[in-house]
């Protein structure tokens, strides 16, 4: 047998129990646990009544450097990254200057090689149009060529239909997706959270879900007419899901993503006016969170991400109109979503496929299924282990969780990227 650098010893995966072995950086093998079994390795890892499961992808994430470092900065958010399962993530365009340049994308790898050097990865996304004004797209070449993963416009939706198909059709022949904020930005002008009766009994100006399904709409018949992908960002609309199942059963390549805010929360969350709660898509109403679990669940929805959206805490405590939109998820993502699995809704396989299949292979990055070759990035969970959502215990800058003081199970013990130990 080949040296091996690292063992894990009875690890929960998949429903059994294992021993893994890991030799320069990758998975040798992957076998029954055995008690009898013993192994010469350099190091050990305690699996017993932990669940192993390969390092997840967070395909939307926002790290906001550079230009607002002050809310985050790659560091602090690979480092919540990190503790959190997730071994690589997929980084905005919306910093400033915005990433519409070869300069800004290799800032961003550097910084990453700078201060996690074993991993968690950056995926670069670059901006899909020179500024994100939606006027004229960036240097789509320049920006695949410097190491982006993917382009979009989020936060700013593109309305010209024009400009966003020469979009995904550059996009497409530089082998990269396009990544839609789908949002009507005049239906959705001033509007701070979902129309209904609460935004008209609160005086706040409502977003109507027709807003990001009309969008949807035009993004899924552009990519049939063309036969070019679209991936949709943080659908949170029973409209939507509807719209994007209709376009999987004609074949049309579609694919999209929710978030975990969507699965748990409704729009009563901003109630009592809470900021930490305010959103972009906005919350929606039972039915819509009823609607996207379906989704999720049968894949319809391709795929989870956080949207982490880090703020400083003077931002959010403003007047509720004025906050910015966004909270921060990556601390909590794999607590909160765990839940569902143990309430039912998803099983575990749909679990891993969400955080980690489905995004490699819709982004073409390297997972590890645990087969012999596969790179050993994986991290152990305490599904039991109950923590409370504080400032103290989210390793992010940004503090904006509508989970705060609220008790949470299920936390990471240990995290290997390339079988090296990250935490």
């Amino acid at each position: 047998m080949a040296q091996v650098d690292l063992v894990v010893r009875g690890a929960l995966w998949q429903g059994r129990e294992v021993d893994l072995l890991v030799a320069k950086g990758k998975i040798l093998e992957c076998l029954p646990y055995d008690e009898s079994r013993e192994f010469s390795s350099k190091r050990q890892l305690e699996g017993f009544g932990l669940r192993l499961f390969p390092s997840f992808i967070d395909a939307h994430v926002h790290l906001r450097e550079p230009g607002f470092e002050y809310k985050e900065n790659v560091a602090s958010g690979l480092k919540a990254a990190a503790h959190s399962g997730f071994g690589a993530v997929l980084a905005m365009a919306n910093t400033q200057p915005v990433n519409d340049s070869a300069t800004v994308t290799e800032l961003m790898l550097d910084r990453a090689k700078q201060h996690w050097p074993k991993g968690p990865r950056v995926h670069p996304v670059g901006a899909l149009t020179k500024g994100l004004q939606g006027k004229e797209l960036a240097p789509l070449m320049e920006l695949a060529e410097a190491g982006c993963a993917a382009f979009s416009n989020d936060g700013l939706p593109v309305a010209s239909t024009e400009l966003f198909r020469r979009g995904m059709e550059y996009a497409s022949d530089l082998g990269r997706l396009v990544i839609d904020h789908c949002e009507d930005p005049s239906l959705a002008v001033e509007g701070v959270m979902n129309e209904s009766e609460l935004s008209g009994h609160m005086g706040l100006v409502g977003v109507p879900t027709v807003s990001e399904s009309i969008q949807v709409a035009r993004d899924i018949l552009l990519a049939g007419y063309l036969n070019k992908p679209i991936h949709l960002a943080h659908i949170g609309s029973r409209e939507s899901v509807e719209l994007i199942a209709w376009a999987k059963e004609k074949g049309i390549p579609v694919t999209a993503e929710t978030c975990p805010h969507y699965l748990l929360l409704t729009e009563d969350a901003v109630k009592e006016y809470d900021a930490n709660a305010k959103m972009n898509p906005p919350l929606r109403r039972e039915d819509d969170v009823e609607a996207v679990r379906q989704g999720l669940r049968t894949g319809v929805l391709d795929i989870l991400v956080t949207d982490h959206a880090p703020h400083a805490r003077h931002e959010k405590e403003t007047c509720f109109a004025d906050a910015p939109n966004g909270i921060t998820g990556l601390d909590t993502a794999v607590a909160l979503t765990w839940s569902l699995v143990e309430q039912g809704v998803l099983d575990e396989s749909r679990f891993i496929e969400a955080w980690c299949f489905g995004p490699g292979k819709i982004f073409n990055l390297p997972v590890n299924s645990f087969q012999p070759g596969d790179p050993a990035d994986f991290f152990l969970f305490d599904e039991e282990e109950a923590w409370e959502v504080s400032a103290s215990t989210l390793h992010s800058k940004g503090k904006n969780s509508p989970w705060l003081g609220k008790m949470l199970h299920g936390r990471v013990r240990a995290h290997c990227i390339a079988g090296k130990t990250v935490v």
